[in-house]
């Protein structure tokens, strides 16, 4: 898949993703990529999370591969259970990080207005990746939303929650997971030719 055929749209989660954070790092290095701004990192609003997704997606043509951390994982599947067929079928694919699991006990209070989670098949390739110590999601936790997506999943060992805290920086090995996605989405494609 060519670079400069795809966009790539990067969807952090609560909080946003400072500049040392894997997604940033991303965002520098992959052509054609944009995040995805919030109104309000810190009290996020389903509406308006998913809102601004629909808004970039609908902005411009040209396909894409949306790439969400934590909280943008559950925003991609809040947007897909609702989404107009056109821009849906903008999507190449999604590679969805660490998601959070809004309906957990503890779940911080900003975070809950995104519960219920969307169980929703996503109509385009998928790929999660958790970890088997995430406080955010539990590794089981982790498969079941892969499994209610229709995403491939991967579960690291100790990567807690793929951040800056759990050392997640540039995350270099992280691109093999989005190579990974590309050949699947390529795959797929021939397989429609």
């Amino acid at each position: 898949m060519g670079s400069e055929a795809i966009r790539y749209l990067i969807l952090p989660g609560w909080q946003g993703s400072p500049a040392e954070h894997w997604q940033s790092h991303w965002q520098r290095s992959l052509p054609n990529s944009v995040r995805v701004e919030q109104a309000d990192w810190l009290n996020p609003s389903r509406a308006d999370w998913v809102a601004a997704l629909n808004d970039a997606l609908a902005a411009d043509p040209r396909p894409v591969i949306l790439i969400a951390h934590s909280l943008g994982c559950v925003t991609v599947a809040h947007w897909a259970q609702h989404a107009p067929a056109e821009l849906l079928r903008r999507v190449r694919g999604a590679l969805l990080v660490a998601p959070a699991d809004v309906e957990r006990p503890g779940c911080p209070a900003p975070l809950q207005n995104f519960a219920p989670i969307a169980r929703v098949w996503l109509p385009f390739p998928s790929l999660l990746v958790g970890s088997d110590n995430d406080a955010a999601a539990s590794a089981v936790r982790a498969i079941e939303l892969g499994r209610q997506w229709g995403s491939e999943v991967v579960i690291l060992r100790g990567a807690g929650h793929i951040n800056v805290q759990s050392g997640h920086h540039q995350w270099e090995q992280g691109f093999a997971y989005l190579y990974r996605l590309q050949n699947r989405i390529e795959l797929q494609q021939r397989r429609r030719a």
